[in-house]
This record gives structure tokens, C-alpha cells and sequence, in this order.
């Protein structure tokens, strides 16, 4: 089981503590808090966290169930799920690979650290939160000695061009740096890297329902 105590810097350059841990049933009325905050609509509440998938993430898979804790209150969380990944067909949606967010579907025979959801109330953005987070995973994925993470960015700024590109050219220009997309940029911060474009990942309105599969590769396993 996880549990690591860092420190993050607020608005005014201060440190502040924060723990990251495993979250339990205890913790479900906060994280579905999170989950209200992080996507107000035009996003689908129905694809907001409920106690039932929750439960299977503590019940399943506890390791790859992250949250973050500062004074007390929870801030941010991140959700996994092990599941064997074919790089030659990468094309995929997040209902099918996450078992709609269920993940009864969790292989500990498989090969690769899926990222069902990642999410930092808005208020706690920019402190670098998020990017603890992913390296709890990653540590994860060395721990577990598997092949990569990986997972769907939302493209979320995609929708306010798709008049004027594709999705791929959008993504080879967030990726090239000349767009910013709040998601995609995120992970390029954080390490991962493009694998490919996802049609119909998930039903997303900004994002035209288009994702960015990306990935981080264990580099004890890919030297």
C-alpha cells in the first residue's frame, strides 16, 4: 500500500503539506466532490465517480486507488486498473478498457497501469498536485515491474478549433507547442508521451470526443 507526505507551495510561495495515499470507503462522499468540481457541464454528470465504482476500486485493485490529503481535506484523487495492451491496435474507449469506470475487468496477470481518471479540485491547481500523483504511479508501475502507464488525455480545447483542424493535427500542435491544451499539456509536464489519437473515447463535448492515448514507459524495461 502507498502512503508518501511531500510538500506543495501555495498561491503565496508557501510550503504546505500534503499525503498521498490509498483512499478507502471512508473517503467516497469527498471524492465524489472532487469529481463535481473537476467536470461541471457541458461534461455528463452520469460519468461522475458512484460509491458502487468506487467500491470496486478499493474491493479490486486498492493499489492503484490514489488520493490527496492537505489539512485534512481530500484535494485530488487518481484511479488505475492493470489490464494487457496490444500496441499494434491501440484504438479503444474508456467505457470498454475501464469497465465503465468498474474496472471489474482489472488483470493482475496484464502488462500495463491504465489510468481510468485523474482529477485536482480547481482550487489546488497549479501547485503541482496532479504531477505527485502521476509519480505515485509511476512508482507503481516500476513496483509492479510492468511495461508502461498508460491512459486518454481529453483534449479538452479541441472543441473551440475543430472548425479549423483534425483532431491529429490539433494534437501535433499542443505536442509541437503551438496550442495549449489545459489536459494534453498537463501530461507532457508529467512525462508521458503520444501513442495515439482516440475517436469516441468518451462522451465529452469540449474535447469533440476525442483523447490523446499517451503513455510513460518503465524505463527499467525499456532502457
Amino acid at each position: 500500500m502507498y502512503r508518501q507526505t511531500y510538500y506543495t507551495f501555495d498561491e503565496h510561495n508557501k510550503p504546505v503539506s500534503m499525503t498521498i495515499r490509498n483512499y478507502t470507503a471512508s473517503d467516497f462522499d469527498e471524492l465524489i466532490d472532487i469529481q463535481r468540481e473537476c467536470f461541471p457541464p457541458p461534461f455528463p454528470s452520469e460519468l461522475w465517480w458512484n460509491k458502487e465504482q468506487l467500491r470496486q476500486h478499493v474491493d479490486r485493485f486498492p493499489q492503484g486507488a490514489l488520493c490527496v490529503e492537505i489539512g485534512g481535506k481530500l484535494v485530488g484523487s487518481m484511479t488505475a486498473l492493470i489490464v494487457r495492451y496490444d500496441p499494434a491496435h491501440p484504438l479503444h474507449t474508456w467505457a470498454d478498457i475501464t469497465d465503465n469506470g468498474y474496472i471489474r475487468n482489472h488483470d493482475m496477470a496484464g502488462d500495463t497501469l491504465y489510468v481510468v481518471d485523474i482529477s485536482v479540485r480547481p482550487s489546488y491547481r497549479r501547485h503541482g498536485i496532479g504531477k505527485w500523483l502521476m509519480q505515485g504511479m509511476y512508482a507503481l508501475v516500476v513496483h509492479l515491474d510492468l511495461d508502461r502507464l498508460l491512459g486518454g488525455g481529453r483534449m479538452s480545447g479541441y472543441g473551440k478549433v475543430a472548425h479549423e483542424m483534425s483532431a491529429e493535427r490539433y494534437a501535433e500542435a499542443v505536442v509541437a507547442g503551438e496550442q495549449r491544451d489545459p489536459v494534453i499539456t498537463f501530461l507532457l509536464r508529467c512525462g508521458r508521451t503520444p501513442v495515439a489519437v482516440v475517436p469516441d473515447y468518451l462522451p465529452d463535448e469540449e474535447s469533440r470526443n476525442y483523447s490523446l492515448l499517451m503513455e510513460w514507459r518503465n524505463p527499467f524495461r525499456h532502457g
